[in-house]
């Protein structure tokens, strides 16, 4: 139950980066939820090992090239989808950077609406 609400939540948060920021695009709440299970399984699955190749020039830019790779992240899943629309690079940074700050949110409130059993 906590997934699917989180899931939901994130849809609604590519929703609100395309109203916020006209460089994204997104057509109904049925291609943010399709978008937001893309996001989540390019950054589960493709992330870690972009991470791992890019580890040395992660280091030297003091963590600043991972929101290059969030922006990668965001970027590939708009190319791949038909209902998500990025205008760019810029606009992919801008947009990754809106939806991480949403996605950080959304973690605190299910955290504190769901608290883990430790």
């Amino acid at each position: 139950m906590k997934t699917l609400i989180r899931w939901l939540l994130l849809a609604a948060a590519l929703l609100l980066v395309a109203h916020l920021y006209p460089g994204v695009q997104v057509r109904s709440f049925v291609s943010a939820l399709i978008a937001a299970l893309v996001l989540g399984l390019l950054n589960t699955l493709l992330r870690p090992l972009l991470v791992l190749l890019t580890l040395p020039v992660t280091v030297l830019t003091l963590g600043l090239f991972l929101f290059i790779i969030n922006a990668l992240m965001f970027w590939a899943a708009a190319f791949v989808l038909d209902g998500f629309g990025v205008n760019g690079f810029t606009a992919a940074l801008i947009g990754s950077l809106i939806y991480s700050l949403c996605g950080m949110v959304i973690d605190v409130v299910m955290e504190r609406v769901f608290p883990s059993e430790d």
